[in-house]
């Protein structure tokens, strides 16, 4: 009963469709980093850039919006904090500090709670509305991770947006692409819109 009611009252994610509990909660955060940190292997190199294409974003992003801004936040601060602690699970199985691209992790952390909040006022319910979140959150990512890259890697603005953004705009309108499609098909296969 507890689902249902769940899947029927507004601001519900896709994670509250599963029974409510603390070790839902808890196994769901663990998830959604171990995701993070497996799709962060999927690393491509951009010549010209220290920070490579990876999966990870668009994992961090999913994670967010399938769990909510609370469970999404925490699951990418975990993440982040295991991989500060030595989970070699950062792009191409790095770990630890002092990594250029680290800004991206923690504007990952931002966008995860920014996408979770809209997720819960219904962005991942319409193709449209899910394609603006996704964007939005990639655009928090970059707020954040082009500048620290800029700081940790020496290079002006300009340099830093050659390195950090450019590159990636194309495989982030893929991805937005993908959950445009993948999160409102999924409500609408559980019947729930």
């Amino acid at each position: 009963m507890a689902t249902a009611t769940a899947t029927t009252r507004p601001g519900a994610v896709l994670a509250d469709l599963l029974p409510a509990s603390r070790v839902r909660d808890a196994a769901l955060v663990v998830g959604g980093a171990a995701l993070t940190g497996l799709a962060a292997q999927l690393s491509v190199p951009v010549p010209g850039s220290p920070v490579p294409v990876t999966g990870q974003t668009f994992a961090a992003l999913l994670v967010g919006t399938a769990l909510g801004a609370r469970r999404g936040f925490l699951s990418l601060a975990l993440y982040a904090v295991a991989g500060l602690a030595g989970v070699p699970w950062f792009a191409d199985g790095k770990a630890g500090t002092g990594l250029v691209s680290f800004g991206y992790v923690l504007g990952m952390l931002l966008a995860s709670a920014v996408v979770g909040a809209l997720a819960r006022r219904g962005a991942d319910r319409s193709p449209l509305r899910m394609a603006g979140t996704m964007v939005l959150g990639e655009a928090v990512i970059y707020a954040v991770g082009v500048p620290y890259l800029a700081l940790a890697a020496h290079l002006s603005a300009s340099e830093a947006i050659a390195a950090g953004l450019t590159p990636f705009l194309i495989g982030d309108a893929l991805k937005a692409a993908l959950a445009m499609g993948a999160l409102p098909t999924a409500w609408k296969a559980l019947g729930k819109r």
